[in-house]
């Protein structure tokens, strides 16, 4: 029955990926959460590390059905991806010591301030100023000094760099499948790191059957089962959805991770 409700959940993971540019972190970490609760305060722990092999898998395999045009945007980005990675890194290191709680309610914390700014500020939701146009060229958006604090803070709460990197694409006038889609490659640039020190760095994280470092393995391959197809079939034929919609969908799915996150602990 498990096995079951990881697949399907795979799939809403997978439909994220591609829609959102989460490459999972904002569903795997809620729903590990509840999988491993049995572990107590370490279950959130154990959730934001396995959250980075999903993210690594989806994020790369999305990135690879992305078409060349978009992904153009990112050449020459070398600094801005190594200051991801290089956060990406500390960030995870980081989270295998730190407290429970801190993990857990700076996700919630994260989510509710990123949902606030959301919707409050204009530029993601609505546009800030009449007519704005599309990012221009190989524009992102995506100052190469954000790189550092953006992969820090993702890798240390197990949630991909999107929730960061969309809303200023967004910003910068990029719509919502163009800054999904560049969300990818820029979560794995980050999610690679931290994967591997979740896998080598076991710090605080519990000995526990099917734990490979800090990593909850069995329940990210039955996510990743779910979600992978998705992946690759929308990347192929992406949805058409108005643009509001898809803004409005982004904003819906951090409040349910948030409050799973906050019900659960």
């Amino acid at each position: 029955m498990l096995l079951l409700v990881l697949l399907l959940v795979g799939f809403a993971v997978g439909l994220a990926t591609v829609l959102f540019g989460f490459g999972g972190g904002f569903v795997t970490v809620p729903v590990i959460t509840v999988v491993d609760a049995g572990l107590g305060g370490d279950a959130v722990r154990v959730a934001a590390a396995s959250s980075a092999l999903v993210m690594v898998v989806n994020a790369l395999v999305a990135t690879a059905a992305t078409r060349r045009d978009v992904l153009d945007r990112l050449r020459g980005r070398h600094a801005l991806l190594a200051l991801l990675a290089v956060g990406g890194a500390a960030g995870a290191l980081a989270g295998r010591f730190a407290p429970d709680a801190l993990l857990r309610w700076g996700f919630v914390l994260y989510v509710g301030a990123t949902v606030v700014d959301l919707v409050v500020r204009p530029g993601f939701l609505r546009p800030a100023v009449a007519g704005r146009m599309a990012l221009p060229g190989r524009a992102t958006g995506l100052p190469t000094a954000l790189g550092l604090p953006i992969g820090t803070v993702s890798a240390f709460l197990g949630v991909g760099g999107s929730v960061m990197t969309v809303p200023l694409m967004r910003r910068a006038g990029a719509p919502m499948p163009v800054a999904a889609a560049l969300a990818n490659p820029l979560t794995a640039a980050l999610a690679v790191p931290a994967l591997v020190v979740a896998l080598l760095a076991r710090g605080a994280s519990p000995a526990a059957n099917g734990l490979v470092g800090g990593v909850d393995v069995r329940s990210a391959v039955a996510l990743l089962a779910g979600s992978l197809p998705v992946v690759v079939l929308l990347r192929r034929r992406p949805p058409r959805i108005p643009d509001a919609v898809h803004a409005g969908g982004y904003v819906v799915l951090l409040v349910a991770a948030g409050a799973t996150v906050a019900v659960v602990g």
